[in-house]
């Protein structure tokens, strides 16, 4: 039997497992699979995926995640959140750098409450695509491309339909993604709120995405719709979009328990 020590964290119900990776490649060789065993929310701890950590030279950490599928993703901007709560709770540090495969981000303490910590992390320049439509079996949708180091596809509706998964996914899998794609759909409230659903790769549908409420709130303020800062209201939680030559995400992380996991 192998054990995996592991550390259970949630940014606005988008939760994931900490796991110090470095000591656990000569014990466990497949890490796809060892993810997709601990986000299994039946017979393993779950979770929407792990964070797998390893020294970095020019970091505080190097952040790799692996999706609850065990897909590998650039980065969890709510991940990288969770990532910098656990460091502030052993290091007590109120400036925490995380190398993530869309390179470093850069997480400020705003906050902290027993296990509850509030951060803004510089996220970086989006890069934002023509809007596009994608023909789905009996509709034709409009999006925005949004990459904030990884693929998001930005949808404004009137309101959420009852079955918004469902056409989230086939949206997902049209074809038409080359890396695959994170899907929001948005409905705007006013100048400087919207709300959103989000249906992510290798997850599905999540209470909460930090790089999707920064793709949304982007591409609500490129089209004019709203002006930052942007309040992104989520079924597990608000964060707050600022963009200013590069955006920054604020919102809370909560550390929730920490155990070990038999493989």
């Amino acid at each position: 039997m192998k054990v995996i020590p592991f550390i259970k964290a949630s940014a606005c119900g988008n939760d994931f497992l900490i796991v110090e990776g470095a000591v656990m490649p000569g014990e466990i060789a497949d890490l796809a699979g060892a993810t997709r065993k601990l986000c299994d929310r039946r017979q393993g701890v779950g979770a929407d995926g792990v964070e797998w950590l390893f020294p970095a030279p020019d970091a505080d950490v190097y952040a790799m995640l692996l999706n609850a599928d065990g897909s590998e993703a650039e980065i969890s901007g709510n991940g990288t959140r969770c990532v910098a709560a656990h460091i502030c709770s052993e290091q007590n540090k109120e400036k925490i750098v995380i190398g993530t495969g869309a390179g470093l981000k850069t997480c400020m303490l705003i906050s902290r409450h027993e296990m509850t910590y509030e951060f803004e992390t510089a996220m970086g320049k989006p890069e934002i695509g023509e809007e596009f439509a994608v023909k789905l079996e009996h509709v034709v949708v409009r999006g925005i491309p949004v990459s904030m180091g990884n693929p998001h596809y930005v949808s404004f509706v009137d309101e959420f339909r009852a079955d918004w998964q469902m056409h989230a996914a086939e949206i997902q899998n049209s074809g038409g993604f080359k890396h695959g794609i994170n899907v929001e759909l948005v409905v705007v409230q006013h100048r400087n709120s919207v709300a959103v659903r989000f249906f992510e790769r290798g997850v599905g549908e999540t209470q909460s995405s930090g790089t999707g409420s920064c793709a949304s709130a982007v591409a609500a303020m490129v089209t004019k719709r709203c002006e930052s800062p942007v309040q992104v209201h989520a079924p597990g939680g608000t964060q707050t979009v600022r963009w200013q030559q590069e955006v920054f995400l604020r919102g809370p992380a909560q550390l929730i328990c920490r155990g070990e996991f038999f493989v």
